[in-house]
């Protein structure tokens, strides 16, 4: 027997998200055209004035613009018929360093749409789907995701919480980046860290010839060096850091990750991995940052892992536990959470 009010508080929920995945869309669409950038600041604006800033055609600005005040993205003022864009919208909409960004998000998630039909293939035979094989959306969105978080956190928060290594990377210290992308979290800690040596390693070719271009833009190219490796073959030995940023749970072999670290790291070196936040039951993760994590683990994290060889497919919502027994059995005596976010699992492990 239906309930007709648990129906249509359904059917109310699910036009909520079907409206959702349509400002989704358009809000990627005002990211690329710069509209969201024309409109911070500017105060009141017509949809012609907000065309004209952009080089845009007036009749789909208007039906962007009316489809943003629907969604509440942006306000309306009917009695002269402009549009705002509110300081506290501009700074997550926006503005890539603000801490509350959130436009990488957009482009990631509309990026795995454009995947579907392999996503689709993928759950069909087992064999995952390679972080190579989506839309390079997926890798810009990614670091623009990330990097607000990492640029708030890591060098005020996060690398003081873990042991002694602060005072090492002020004297001087050996650092590997692993699973390093588009090198954020790399040129964040070189910049801070100048006595410092940084190596990115990424098995993306593409992404470490980005991160090398984004470390000659901000001066670090003597400093800070990329090169294409996995996380169980990444050269050199006797680092005092390896870092692991939001890649662990997206290995193949994590255990096989672990061990090679335990192999590189100086004797008192450190393992410092940030994972997402995540409880250790389901229903634990059942709230909208769970919602999040789940469906990017779905079609990014655990395809990936099982395009791999070994395949475990942790997921993005392994919790602080399963961590730990893979880090354990890479050969690590000691385990923690050093500190967390709302986001963010902070984890140290030493051998």
């Amino acid at each position: 027997m239906i309930n007709e009010s648990k129906l249509e508080n359904f059917v109310n929920k699910v036009v909520g998200d079907v409206g959702a995945t349509g400002t989704a869309a358009l809000t990627v669409i005002g990211d690329r055209l710069g509209l969201y950038k024309a409109m911070a600041g500017a105060g009141p604006i017509s949809s012609q004035e907000l065309a004209d800033k952009t080089n845009t055609n007036e009749r789909n600005v208007r039906e962007w613009l009316s489809a943003q005040a629907a969604a509440e993205y942006i306000e309306y003022d009917s009695e002269d018929g402009t549009f705002s864009l509110p300081d506290e919208h501009a700074a997550v909409l926006a503005d890539d360093t603000s801490p509350a960004s959130m436009m990488g998000g957009f482009l990631s998630f509309t990026a795995m749409i454009k995947v579907q039909e392999k996503l689709i293939s993928a759950f069909r035979k087992g064999e995952g789907l390679g972080w190579h094989e989506h839309h390079t959306d997926l890798f810009e969105g990614t670091r623009r995701l990330f990097h607000p978080g990492y640029n708030a956190n890591l060098v005020t928060d996060w690398i003081p919480s873990l042991e002694g290594v602060v005072e090492k990377l002020e004297r001087g210290a050996k650092v590997a980046d692993v699973g390093c992308g588009h090198g954020a979290s790399t040129i964040i800690m070189a910049r801070a860290y100048p006595n410092s040596t940084f190596i990115g390693y990424d098995a993306h070719p593409a992404s470490v010839e980005k991160a090398r271009e984004l470390a000659a833009e901000e001066g670090l190219s003597g400093r800070v060096t990329f090169e294409v490796a996995t996380a169980k073959n990444f050269p050199g030995s006797a680092y005092d850091l390896v870092a692991f940023f939001d890649c662990l749970h997206d290995m193949g072999d994590p255990v096989g990750a672990a061990a090679h670290v335990r192999q590189a790291l100086a004797p008192d070196g450190t393992f410092f991995m940030v994972e997402p936040f995540a409880g250790e039951r389901l229903e634990d993760n059942i709230n909208p940052v769970g919602r999040i994590y789940y469906s990017a683990s779905t079609m990014v994290c655990t395809p990936c892992s099982q395009s791999q060889e070994v395949g475990l497919g942790l997921g993005a919502q392994a919790g602080e536990n399963r961590l730990r027994e893979v880090v354990s059995q890479g050969g690590f005596s000691r385990f923690r959470r050093a500190t967390e976010t709302p986001l963010n699992l902070v984890l140290e492990a030493r051998p």
